[in-house]
């Protein structure tokens, strides 16, 4: 799987895991052609698994966050608005943007920027057309318990 075809496997599902198991595919399963048992890295295609999840991490069209579970997520910007809108019923840490930058020593490391300031305002805009009801209906059939404080 290239890039461009993994930032079209996250749009059309609209959340998807990294590489986790969980409630939404897993992209790395996705690109490894079926399930992966134990850690990607040890799967044949480990190191294309990590040039096309590190491809997508920096696609502008692709929010890296910890939205399911704890678990490395990325969601489709077509649905940012719904998050944006329904902040409210997630905590602050599901919503903060992972960043990945390289130190000087090589290392990798992640932070995170807090919502909502990684938000656009084109985004802000678009939230507040959506009402509250929608934009969990949107999110309701990839974050389990959605529609309560989590």
């Amino acid at each position: 799987m290239t890039p461009k075809q993994a930032i079209a496997f996250v749009q059309e599902h609209g959340v998807v895991l990294e590489s986790a198991h969980g409630p939404v595919p897993s992209l790395a399963e996705a690109i490894a052609g079926g399930p992966i048992h134990g850690s990607w890295w040890s799967h044949p295609l480990g190191h294309n698994i990590f040039e096309v999840t590190r491809s997508v991490r920096a696609s502008d069209q692709i929010l890296a966050c910890r939205l399911i579970a704890g678990k490395v997520t990325f969601v489709h910007r077509r649905l940012w608005p719904a998050l944006v809108r329904a902040s409210g019923h997630l905590r602050p840490d599901q919503l903060s943007q992972l960043q990945e930058e390289h130190t000087s020593s090589g290392r990798h490391v992640t932070k995170a920027v807090p919502f909502p300031d990684w938000v656009p305002p084109t985004v802000s805009i678009e939230a507040g057309a959506l009402t509250e009801s929608a934009a969990l209906s949107m999110l309701s059939e990839f974050v389990p318990g959605i529609t309560h404080a989590i």
